[in-house]
């Protein structure tokens, strides 16, 4: 099923990816905005470390195996650019791996729309966003599975990283959605420092590479702990995206599937109904309530996010909601423009908003289609 919007978002993934580099862009453009007059308008035209490990994920789903390689041989040379010690990555670097992207405003332009600032370069670049760590492990870990088994100094890389998130996963940060206020303790972040440690032990242990075991399995606990002890609010009966706090995000929808909380688990279910209820309207699901997230700190608003609507869908299915799933991902798929193409984000009309096309939107789409045909042709229960 779909295999035409399949290959289309496999299409647009590929012409993102650097033949001679390796790296995949965020996005083919800058300053488009997310909210028609507003100032929310950046620059994607970098590779991020957490969209190109996702696509890499979409991409050897579908059997691209080369691509995935020439990816981690990226992430090394990125590796060996950084300013820090070896262990620390930054969010983004540019296509071929140098590591300054200053942040700067054209003036002299009137933006679309007459959306200002039209800004180039990213200051995301220097914020902690604890969460990277946890994407490209997953990704090292599927292209280890599925392509050539990592190399000694590759293997060392990993060994430093994941000793830096032993030492930093408790620390705040700016989260996967780059807030620009003050850093704080996100959900996703702790999931995402979680899934990096699971994914290392899993692929030490299935290559037999040396590692500090002990070490490691007790942060993946304690993670795991905090986790369902600090954000997990008793009173409103759900999971919440910050520690102790009572607001949601739709980052959350990617517990069930990085394999978490089963997706069928009660308390998820819990999780997923509020999700529904507050940021969900007519299919399409906002990251956040701005009013409600402080660390926003942007004047104005925004379209509905178009990955974690893509995300919803799977998380619908994975949850045997399997008819409301397929419903809703039909209407999305009426949302691309002739060309198959997606924008960051949409209008409540299902126009597009923000920069495009849009690497995170087009792998959350492969990933839904995938599974959902999956769950539709019985091969999955």
């Amino acid at each position: 099923r779909w295999q035409e919007m399949v290959t289309r978002s496999a299409l647009a993934l590929k012409m993102l990816t650097s033949h001679q580099h390796g790296s995949i862009a965020a996005a083919a453009t800058f300053g488009l905005p997310e909210e028609l007059g507003g100032e929310r308008n950046w620059d994607y035209r970098a590779s991020w470390i957490r969209d190109a490990s996702f696509s890499m994920y979409a991409l050897m789903r579908l059997g691209y195996v080369e691509e995935a390689k020439h990816f981690t041989h990226w992430v090394g040379r990125c590796v060996e650019h950084s300013h820090d010690d070896r262990s620390h990555l930054q969010v983004m670097y540019r296509l071929d791996s140098s590591t300054e992207l200053h942040e700067t405003e054209l003036l002299n332009l009137s933006g679309y729309a007459n959306s200002r600032p039209v800004r180039i370069g990213n200051d995301a670049w220097r914020q902690t966003q604890l969460d990277i760590y946890g994407e490209l492990m997953d990704a090292i870990y599927l292209a280890n599975k599925y392509g050539e088994a990592i190399s000694q100094r590759g293997w060392q890389h990993v060994v430093n990283m994941i000793n830096y998130v032993c030492d930093h996963w408790q620390q705040p940060d700016a989260g996967i959605w780059e807030m620009r206020g003050e850093p704080e303790h996100f959900l996703h972040s702790r999931l995402m420092c979680w899934v990096a440690l699971d994914r290392a032990l899993r692929l030490g242990l299935k290559r037999s590479l040396p590692m500090p075991y002990e070490r490691w399995d007790r942060e993946r606990s304690a993670i795991r702990a905090d986790i369902w002890q600090n954000f997990w609010n008793p009173e409103l009966g759900h999971f919440t995206a910050t520690r102790g706090g009572r607001f949601l995000d739709a980052s959350m929808l990617l517990m069930p599937l990085v394999r978490f909380v089963g997706a069928t688990d009660p308390d998820w279910i819990a999780t997923l109904d509020a999700i529904k209820v507050q940021l969900v309207s007519d299919g399409l699901v906002r990251r956040y309530n701005i009013s409600e997230t402080p660390a926003d700190a942007l004047k104005g608003g925004e379209g509905s996010f178009a990955a974690c609507s893509f995300w919803y869908v799977e998380c619908l299915a994975r949850a045997g909601r399997v008819h409301e799933a397929h419903f809703e991902f039909e209407k999305l798929l009426s949302y691309a423009n002739p060309l198959g193409l997606y924008a960051e984000e949409f209008t409540p009309h299902g126009m597009a908003l923000g920069n495009m096309p849009q690497a995170l939107t087009h792998l959350a789409l492969i990933s839904a289609a995938f599974f959902l045909n999956r769950k539709l042709s019985g091969e999955v229960t």
